[in-house]
This record gives C-alpha cells, sequence and structure tokens, in this order.
C-alpha cells in the first residue's frame, strides 16, 4: 500500500507553501488515482484543521492521517482535529536521540510508549516512525518499536531520513525488523542518493507493508521517492495493484506549477517525451511493434506517443511510413526523400512531424 505524503513531506520542500486550494487539488487527484492513505500534514501546520475537515467529510476508503512528534499535547491535538490515524516520528540513531532530545535511551522509550498509548486510547490508529533508523543501533530500534507495539501501534515506519542505503541494505532492514515485530512496516526513502524509488520497491519486495511516496518525489533535499514511478511500477510490472495511472498527467502537472518544480521532459512516467521517438532503427521497429521498444503501452499513464524524422532516420523507417500511404517509391526515391526530410529538419533546428514527412513526399512526387 502507498502512503502519499505530498502534502507533508512534500510541503516541506523548500520555498513550497501550498495554498488550500492546491492541497484540496492534490487530494482529489490522489483519490482519482486510488491511493489508499493520504498524510494531510503535521500537528501546528497552519490550515491543518480546514484540510483535516474537508478530507474528513469525504465518502472515500482511502485514510487520512497526520504527522506527530512524539508529545502528547500533539497527539491530543490529532484527536481534536478528527484525525483516526497518527504517525508520530521520533529520532533513534544516537546522535539524534542526544543532540537534538536531549535524552537518555529509557526516557526516549517511556516518551514513545506514552504518546502511542495515548493516541490508541483517543481512538486512533497508531503508527511509528523510527527517524534515522538506517544510521541507528538496529537493535535498540527494534527496542523502540516493541515499546510502540505494546503501546499498541499497528505500524512501524522505517525511515532512511538522509538517503544513505543501497536497496541491498534497505533489504536488509526491513527483513530484519520483520524477522522482530509482529506489526505491519513502512518504508520511507530518501533521494539523496538517487536511489529512493528503487530501495522503495525493494523494501515492498522485502516484505513491507506500507511505502512513502510524494508526488514528483518532492520533499527534504532531494526529496523522497516518486509517487507516480512507484505506483506505475506496482500497477504495470508486479501488477499487484491497480491504481488509476491515467490521472498522474494531471496530478502531476499541478503539482508542478504549485511546488515551482521543473518535470524534466525524460523524467520517468511524467515526462512530455518519454514515448518520443526518433531514431531510425527503433522507428522501424516500432512501426512493426510499438512493444519491441516500450515497456507498457503510453495510454496506461495518460501519455501518447510522438515520433519525429530528421538526421537519426533511416530507410526503413520511411519506407514504413510510404507503405502505410500506398506508396510504391523506388529505393531512389526513397533515398531523396531521406536526404529531403534530413535538409528540412537541419534547417528547422528539429526533426520533422509524421504529416510532415507525408507533405514533403507528395511534393516531391
Amino acid at each position: 500500500m502507498l502512503i502519499d505524503t505530498t502534502l507533508r513531506e512534500g510541503a516541506q520542500l523548500y520555498g513550497v507553501s501550498f495554498t488550500p486550494e492546491a492541497r484540496t487539488a492534490i487530494v482529489d487527484g490522489l483519490l482519482r488515482l486510488g491511493i489508499e492513505e493520504i498524510e494531510l500534514g503535521w500537528i501546528g501546520m497552519d490550515g491543518l484543521e480546514r484540510a483535516s475537515r474537508k478530507a474528513h467529510s469525504r465518502k472515500a476508503d482511502t485514510v487520512f492521517s497526520v504527522w506527530s512528534p512524539c508529545r502528547e499535547q500533539c497527539v491530543k491535538q490529532a484527536a481534536d482535529l478528527g484525525f483516526k490515524r497518527i504517525n508520530i516520528g521520533v529520532p533513534v540513531s544516537d546522535d539524534h536521540v542526544t543532540k537534538r532530545l536531549g535524552l537518555r535511551h529509557g526516557e526516549l522509550l517511556e516518551r514513545i510508549t506514552g504518546s502511542a498509548m495515548l493516541a490508541h486510547l483517543l481512538g486512533m490508529e497508531v503508527s511509528v516512525g523510527l527517524e534515522d533508523v538506517s544510521r541507528a543501533n538496529w537493535e535498540f530500534a527494534v527496542r523502540v518499536a516493541k515499546h510502540a507495539e505494546s503501546a499498541g501501534a499497528f505500524r512501524v515506519r522505517l525511515p532512511d531520513t538522509v538517503g544513505v542505503l543501497n536497496p541491498s541494505e534497505i533489504s536488509g532492514l526491513v527483513r530484519f525488523f520483520k524477522a522482530n515485530l509482529d506489526v505491519k512496516l513502512a518504508i520511507h526513502c530518501h533521494d539523496d542518493y538517487g536511489m529512493a524509488t528503487a530501495n522503495t520497491i525493494t523494501a515492498l519486495l522485502a516484505g513491507a507493508d506500507y511505502a512513502d511516496v510524494s508526488i514528483l518525489g518532492i520533499g527534504e533535499r532531494s526529496g523522497i521517492a516518486a509517487l507516480e514511478e512507484v505506483a506505475a511500477y506496482l500497477t504495470l510490472k508486479e501488477k499487484k495493484h491497480a491504481y488509476n495511472l491515467e490521472s498522474l498527467p494531471e496530478l502531476c502537472t499541478h503539482v508542478a506549477r504549485e511546488s515551482r518544480v521543473a518535470i524534466p521532459r525524460t523524467k520517468a512516467i511524467a515526462g512530455e517525451d518519454i514515448f518520443a521517438c526518433e531514431t531510425g532503427l527503433h522507428l522501424h521497429g516500432m512501426a512493426c511493434d510499438p512493444s519491441l521498444f516500450e515497456p507498457y503501452p503510453p495510454e496506461r499513464v495518460g501519455a501518447a506517443r510522438k515520433f519525429g524524422y530528421g538526421e537519426k532516420v533511416g530507410h526503413g523507417a520511411i519506407g514504413c511510413i510510404l507503405a502505410e500511404q500506398g506508396s510504391t517509391e523506388t529505393k531512389e526515391e526513397v533515398t531523396g526523400l531521406l536526404r529531403a526530410i534530413k535538409r528540412v529538419a537541419s534547417r528547422l533546428g528539429r526533426p520533422l512531424a509524421h504529416q510532415e514527412v507525408l507533405d514533403l513526399s507528395t511534393r516531391k512526387s
């Protein structure tokens, strides 16, 4: 299952401040996509009360949750705001515990037990995140998780807070905690070394039950695993889910605009040119069968093919275009058309579109 945290982790991106209208549009898009859980924000965030009220008024199977620090007064605020699921964060690496909180291990265990138990008593499902677990002593982190479990937590979140693990290490982390706990496991992977999506999918394959994602992967620093990439992989490759991927372009475009994050044209799943082709060998192959050079049909993610003809095109691709029109040009005529295509494309500074090639063919004939 996926936990979208665009409105919490994503909103922590430097310079980003979503308006209430933008937040509503993001929630609408995530509901259309079929995401199982949406983290609406954090305790103390401006506009959280309105966001919670609006979200919980919807008739949806999606769960709305909130992030909270490990403080009992914050847990009470979450309950007062109507949340039925709370994600409590608590650091477990020695540096975070001592330098940031100024606590001893025993004091930390007491704090997490108290907060988790209170949340459970207030009628909320409790998830506890072990912040910076990737750099923590895993034996101690398991002790914290067991305290949370005994206090009523149904899930433990494993954040690679600064994105230092690789897929092999993430797999080991998940398997270690799965062997020592009876609760559900969630994973939260940062992208500091460009491995967030790979780490997230690896964690799910290793037994994690939930995974944090955000639209376009936005978040602190270089962000986290990209929702569109993980959702597409689970739906199209693993076939374990049925997310409505056709709604992704509108959702990604909206978040890109509101967060002022440009979508690279080659961005996996979301880029406008991921189904664009100009190489002659590939154009010829795709004329025979598009699946020869595509991992999935573009319409599955709301995209479309775009073919271009310029300096990289060859006889085979041009021959296919002419054959589609019932043309019977000789090899010499095809060669002449090929030269004309390359000459015009060079002058325009771009490849020609399919119709432009046909128009050029007509003029030459």
